[in-house]
């Protein structure tokens, strides 16, 4: 597969560019070959659950594994050959692996004193002040919380001037209020230096958070690259669909595609959806799946299924569940156009919520049209990939 990401917004022309690799452990594949473009200046997200080949290309990006086919190039220079060292290139990893025995300020300076450069207290300075830990420069690493020594091993890595930096689940070991926090933090850095990111991760939310672009990879493949919103709005499969995020996924056949709608039959309603937004060829007599983000939904007590307007779809159903969480109540619905027979989530937001949405009730499911996407019926229905934050990166 080849992909290339837009241009970033911190610089033009590409950074990295991956031409055919691939990477074989005897006769298992963990990763296709696959040509990837990467610009200068972009925060470029390899996002994933464990072992879809994410860290493997990773490090062969870094030079920690050799190619089976391919070539890696760094800011238009092969590399494929070269040792870590040798490649503009630093990686900051889960485990930040910093000296106990040196404070901060020693911690940072370690790569400079290595290569022999003398006066590095500007230098040092500069750099934790860009990480907000100025005032905390001779304190040991076991003074520090965790996003604190994540942001010190960020610190070591860039003092170098790496022309990539490389993050294999940065966030990994934090909590996950310290690691929102850090995904905003690492974003800032990133637009303040200017160089490119490429960040591997498992979390939906952190790819989309931080990352202009993002790869999304399955089973050694980059099933789909793009911006976060592309991604979301317009998936192509349905293990995409169902990887960010969650999507309800009915099936339907196609009535009639002569118009810029297609008009489709789930059970006995009729849906419309955008041709535009159908990724497969539809004709008469054919099936897709028809995708609804649960959030897009809207859900009508059925005695007032009068009040819902033209021109939307529509769907009826039984509430089966029902659970509070704050912000919103997330319901599940009964309806057997759902496909995979798991019924239909709707997220609604907890305003003049209706006290009769209880389990048990029927209801209307209602939506927009346009908010829906059209993807190969033929395709495995995916189940939801919400991975677990402490599940081991691959």
């Amino acid at each position: 597969m080849t992909a290339t990401a837009p241009s970033g917004p911190g610089g033009s022309g590409t950074d990295v560019r991956l031409a055919g690799i691939s990477k074989r452990y005897g006769a298992f594949t963990a990763v296709h070959p696959l040509d990837l473009s990467v610009p200068a200046g972009s925060f470029f997200a390899l996002l994933g659950a464990s072992g879809c080949g994410k860290t493997t290309t990773l490090r062969m990006i870094a030079g920690l594994e050799t190619p089976t086919t391919g070539s890696v190039v760094l800011a238009g220079r092969d590399v494929t050959a070269l040792p870590p060292y040798k490649r503009p290139v630093n990686t900051v990893f889960q485990s930040y692996a910093l000296f106990p025995h040196l404070d901060i300020h020693e911690n940072v300076a370690f790569g400079l004193r290595r290569r022999g450069v003398k006066s590095v207290r500007k230098r040092v300075g500069e750099m934790l002040d860009l990480v907000q830990l100025g005032d905390l420069a001779r304190r040991r690493p076991h003074e520090l919380s965790g996003g604190q020594q994540q942001r010190v091993a960020v610190a070591r890595a860039l003092i170098n001037h790496p022309q990539v930096l490389l993050l294999d689940e940065p966030l990994g070991a934090l909590d996950l209020k310290l690691r929102r926090q850090m995904q905003l933090e690492l974003k800032r850095i990133q637009t303040e230096v200017g160089i490119t990111f490429v960040h591997v991760t498992h979390d939906q939310e952190e790819a989309m958070t931080m990352a202009d672009t993002v790869a999304v990879m399955n089973a050694g493949r980059v099933e789909q690259l793009g911006a976060p919103a592309d991604l979301y709005e317009t998936p192509r499969t349905t293990f995409v669909a169902n990887f960010l995020g969650t999507s309800n996924l009915i099936t339907a056949d196609v009535l009639d595609a002569s118009g810029d709608d297609l008009v489709l039959r789930a059970a006995d309603g009729k849906l419309a959806l955008p041709a535009a937004r159908c990724q497969v060829p539809a004709r008469p007599g054919s099936k897709v799946l028809v995708g609804i983000r649960p959030e897009k939904i809207a859900l009508t007590h059925a005695d007032d299924a009068g009040t819902v307007p033209e021109g939307r779809n529509r769907l009826r159903g039984r509430i089966s569940s029902a659970s509070f969480i704050g912000v919103s109540t997330q319901y599940l619905v009964d309806s057997p156009v759902a496909a995979g027979g798991s019924g239909l989530s709707v997220y609604a937001q907890n305003v003049d919520r209706d006290p009769r949405l209880v389990p048990g009730a029927e209801v209307l499911l209602h939506w927009n049209p346009g908010h829906g996407f059209g993807l190969d019926a033929a395709q495995r229905i995916e189940a939801g990939t919400d991975v677990d934050l402490g599940e081991a990166p691959s």
